[in-house]
């Protein structure tokens, strides 16, 4: 069993960054993929960026590529969401989510395992 917990979400003016922080703990192995999604009302979960846990190729978004940066710190245990840039459109709901068994399909929530409890980031114009 796998637990998420994000933290770091708040409210922003445009053009400010924010921090997301995902704690893992649990048998979470260097096989799995670790994804970041949001989720604003009515609609379905949105893809952000996803990674293996082991450290590997990032792949993002285009919507966030080159403002988005997802890393980890192993000592912690810890996976972050580095976000610069922040617009309007980025307000949401940020979940991180753990897939067991890894498929290639990573931009699509149904794939993911584990989910936290989410986020929220909100962004003032």
């Amino acid at each position: 069993q796998v637990q998420l917990v994000e933290s770091g979400g708040g409210l922003v003016q445009a053009g400010a960054s924010l921090t997301l922080s995902c704690a893992a703990s649990g048998r979470i192995f260097n096989s799995y993929f670790i994804g970041w999604f949001r989720q604003t009302p009515g609609k379905e979960r949105e893809f952000v960026a996803a990674t293996r846990w082991s450290g590997s190729v990032t792949y993002y978004a285009d919507s966030v590529k080159g403002r988005f940066t997802m890393f980890r710190d192993n000592a912690k245990n810890t996976i972050y969401l580095q976000m610069n840039s922040l617009q309007p459109e980025d307000t949401a709901v940020y979940y991180c989510a753990a897939d067991q068994y890894y498929s290639g399909r990573y931009t699509l929530f149904s794939e993911y395992d584990y989910w936290g409890q989410g986020t929220q980031v909100t962004v003032s114009s």
